[in-house]
């Protein structure tokens, strides 16, 4: 696999029930991604959909994947991913739902704990901790809703009427992670507006 490429895994659960879950947000800015490249997902010999592409004629290659696994147990097709492609685990980009963050940010960063996410804690056992996180912010659940619940539930109708804004910013912050390195990217997503 040429130096240059860049293993971009959008988390979510599998299935139409799922699909505008605040849970599967990474899977949306996955979608954004291949429509950017003009690629199209595909069923693949690891249990993922990948789309394959060049940000740009001779920039930085992406193999964008959604696992056909649910959020848990992400390990297992991130990991056959990695394998597959031979993959150093540092140019993978995991993009996946934070409660932490407010609705509308996304933050980057590399390594570190998951935070209480089982997606990434699934990945972080199978890989070690050491791959580039897209984190989108769908922000905390109201009042004392559990924030499984709330990851469950698809975007409110206000929410929904910023939503491209945030999966365009997403794809952005992967895209600059790609092409300037994660120090650039990290400042220019995450100096005040």
């Amino acid at each position: 696999m040429a130096a240059n490429t860049w293993l971009v895994v959008g988390l979510g659960n599998p299935g139409a029930q799922y699909a505008g879950n605040r849970h599967n947000v990474g899977q949306m800015v996955a979608d954004e991604l291949a429509s950017r490249i003009g690629a199209a997902f595909k069923s693949h010999k690891t249990p993922s959909r990948v789309a394959e592409g060049f940000l740009r004629p001779g920039g930085p290659k992406l193999v964008i994947a959604k696992p056909n696994s649910y959020m848990n147990t992400s390990g297992g097709p991130v990991s056959a991913l990695v394998k597959f492609y031979g993959i150093d685990p540092e140019r993978l980009i995991v993009v996946h739902d934070e409660l932490d963050l407010p609705f509308d940010t996304v933050r980057l960063k590399q390594g570190g704990g998951h935070g209480g996410h089982n997606g990434l804690r699934d990945i972080s056992k199978a890989l070690g901790p050491d791959y580039v996180r897209v984190r989108v912010g769908v922000g905390r659940p109201p009042g004392r809703q559990d924030p499984a619940d709330f990851v469950l539930k698809d975007f409110s109708g206000t929410e929904r009427q910023n939503l491209a804004i945030l999966l365009g910013d997403a794809a952005d912050a992967v895209e600059a992670v790609a092409s300037d390195g994660l120090l650039a990217a990290q400042q220019r997503f995450h100096s005040p507006a």
